[in-house]
């Protein structure tokens, strides 16, 4: 049955897609860890070449307190990747399961109609 096919191709498709959905938000998580953690070190670097780690004292530099407030925000866009990253897996696990029910349906037509079709030395003679 060619729908069966195509259903099967489909299916895979979803499966590949959610796989690259998945490896697209671990590059984006890992980028934004690389990403603060060379904040972290500027920040480190500023601190300690103003002498001042309080950010709460009035000559704390203003670079330092920037770059805390991004690589915060990094973070945060951190969790909300791994958020979403968390409902991509479960996705790519619903849509690989769809496959597999539909690589069985198939195997099972497939089977049928092996079983129905007339063996090949009686079409012959």
């Amino acid at each position: 049955m060619k729908s069966r096919e195509s259903l099967v191709r489909l299916k895979q498709f979803q499966v590949n897609e959610k796989r690259r959905q998945l490896a697209q938000l671990d590059a984006m998580i890992a980028e934004f860890d690389r990403m603060a953690g060379e904040l972290e070190l500027q920040i480190t670097a500023e601190e300690k070449k103003a002498g001042i780690t309080d950010i709460n004292h009035f000559a704390y530099p203003t670079f330092a307190k920037a770059a805390r407030q991004r690589r915060d925000n990094l973070r945060d866009s951190q969790a909300d990747l791994a958020k979403q990253r968390s409902t991509a897996e479960t996705l790519l696990a619903e849509a690989e399961a769809e496959l597999a029910k539909a690589e069985l349906l198939e195997m099972r037509d497939g089977k049928t109609r092996e079983a129905e079709a007339p063996p090949r030395s009686a079409m012959i003679g």
